[in-house]
C-alpha cells in the first residue's frame, strides 16, 4: 500500500460531526485506537465511540496500546480489545478513528501502520497542537475531554445518551463519564465549566452511578503505587524558589518499590497540595534506555485573571503536549540532563 503524507498548516476542524458520523455508517470494520499510555479519557473515548457504533451495526474493534492504570481495566467489562505492542491490528478494517490525540509522537506504536492508511482516518480530539493530517477531523480546544468532543458524532449518529436506564456498567454514558470526569479531576479543574456540569448531568440521568465510578477508577491503587510515591517525595527538590517541585523516579525505584508505570497515576499531583506550588514536575523512567517521560501539572490562578503557568506550552519545548494544567513530554539522555533541562525551564516559567 502506498503511504499518503500531508502537511498540516493548522491543527484545526476539518469536518462536521454529521461527516464523521457518515463515514462510520459507511465502514464494514472500524477500528478505534487512541494515544499510548492511555488515561481515562482516552479508553472512555473509545469504549464510547466503538460501543456507539456497534449500536448503529457497524463492526468495531478496540486497540490499545502501552501500560496504563489497571483500574482503568475495570471500564472494560465484556469488551476484548487488542493490546500494542503484542498484537497486529486487523488488515481488513476500512475507517479507523483516531481519539485524543492529534500527534505522531504519541502514537508510536502504531504510527508507522497508520501512516500508511491516513486515508481510511477519522480524527477526533480536545487538543491544542496535532500533525497527524487526517482530513476528516474534529478538534474541539474548547471541551474538557474528547468525551464531549464526541457527544454531537454519537448524536449524530442516531444514538440516545439520556434514556434513563441506559448509563449502567459497560455502556456508553458511563464511558463517556468516566472520561469527563476523569480529564477535569472530577470537576476541580477550571475546564469544569457549565456545560461539563449539564453533560455530566444528563450521563447520571442515565443512570451512570457516579460514587461506583470514582470508587472504581480512584480508589482501586495497588500498593506499589505508595511506595513509588514514597520514592519519588523522597527524591524531590525544590526549584524556582520553592514555587515547583521536581521528583525522579530511577529504575532502582520502580525494582525497590515492584511498581510498574501502571502504578504511577496521580504521583505527579502530590506536591500540588503545597500553598506556594504552581508546577509538579516527575520524571520517570522505569527501565534502563534514553528516554526519561515528564509528567507535568499547574494549578489554576488563585484569583480570576491571576498568574499561572501554562504546562502545554513547557510541553512544547520539549517535543510534547497535553493541557493548559496537565501534560507531558519524553527526553532523550540521563537524568541529570533531564533533571537540569526542567529545572531551567521552570525557573524561566517562575521568574
Amino acid at each position: 500500500m502506498t503511504m499518503t503524507t500531508r502537511t498540516v498548516e493548522k491543527y484545526e476542524t476539518t469536518a462536521t460531526a454529521q461527516r464523521i458520523a457518515d463515514r462510520v455508517h459507511g465502514a464494514r470494520h472500524l477500528l478505534v485506537v487512541t494515544h499510548d499510555r492511555p488515561d481515562g479519557d482516552a479508553i472512555g473515548s473509545t469504549l464510547a465511540f466503538a460501543r456507539a457504533a456497534r449500536s448503529r451495526g457497524v463492526h468495531a474493534t478496540i486497540m490499545l496500546t502501552g501500560p496504563f492504570d489497571p483500574s482503568l481495566r475495570t471500564l472494560l467489562v465484556d469488551e476484548q480489545p487488542l493490546f500494542a505492542p503484542g498484537s497486529n491490528p486487523p488488515e481488513d478494517v476500512d475507517l479507523i478513528a483516531v481519539l485524543d490525540t492529534g500527534a505522531w509522537s504519541q502514537l508510536e506504536h502504531l504510527g508507522s501502520w497508520l501512516r500508511t492508511r491516513i486515508d481510511q482516518c477519522v480524527g477526533v480530539d480536545h487538543h491544542r497542537t496535532g500533525d497527524t493530517g487526517f482530513a476528516d477531523r474534529i478538534v474541539d480546544v474548547s471541551s474538557a475531554s474528547c468525551t464531549q468532543v464526541l457527544i454531537p458524532i454519537i448524536q449524530a449518529m442516531g444514538v440516545r445518551l439520556d434514556t434513563p436506564g441506559t448509563g449502567g456498567a459497560g455502556s456508553i454514558a458511563e464511558a463517556l463519564f468516566a472520561g469527563l470526569a476523569t480529564d477535569t479531576g472530577w470537576f476541580r479543574f477550571s475546564s469544569a465549566d457549565a456545560a461539563v456540569f449539564s453533560l455530566a448531568s444528563r450521563l447520571i440521568g442515565a443512570g451512570v452511578q457516579k460514587d461506583r465510578l470514582y470508587r472504581q477508577l480512584e480508589e482501586t491503587a495497588r500498593p506499589q503505587r505508595m511506595g513509588l510515591l514514597a520514592r519519588a517525595l523522597g527524591n524531590m527538590k525544590w526549584v524556582a524558589n520553592g514555587r515547583a517541585a521536581v521528583m525522579i523516579l530511577s529504575p532502582e525505584d520502580f525494582t525497590q518499590s515492584s511498581g510498574s508505570a501502571e502504578d504511577l497515576a496521580g504521583v505527579v499531583n502530590a506536591p500540588m497540595t503545597i500553598g506556594q506550588v504552581e508546577v509538579s514536575a516527575l520524571l520517570s523512567l522505569n527501565e534502563p534506555g534514553p528516554t526519561i517521560k515528564f509528567s507535568l501539572r499547574s494549578k489554576p490562578p488563585a484569583i480570576a485573571g491571576g498568574f499561572f503557568v501554562d504546562v502545554n506550552r513547557l510541553a512544547n519545548e520539549f517535543g510534547g503536549g497535553g493541557h493548559v494544567h496537565a501534560a507531558g513530554a519524553k527526553f532523550k539522555g540521563t537524568m541529570a540532563e533531564a533533571s537540569a533541562a526542567i529545572t531551567k525551564a521552570l525557573e524561566r516559567a517562575l521568574p
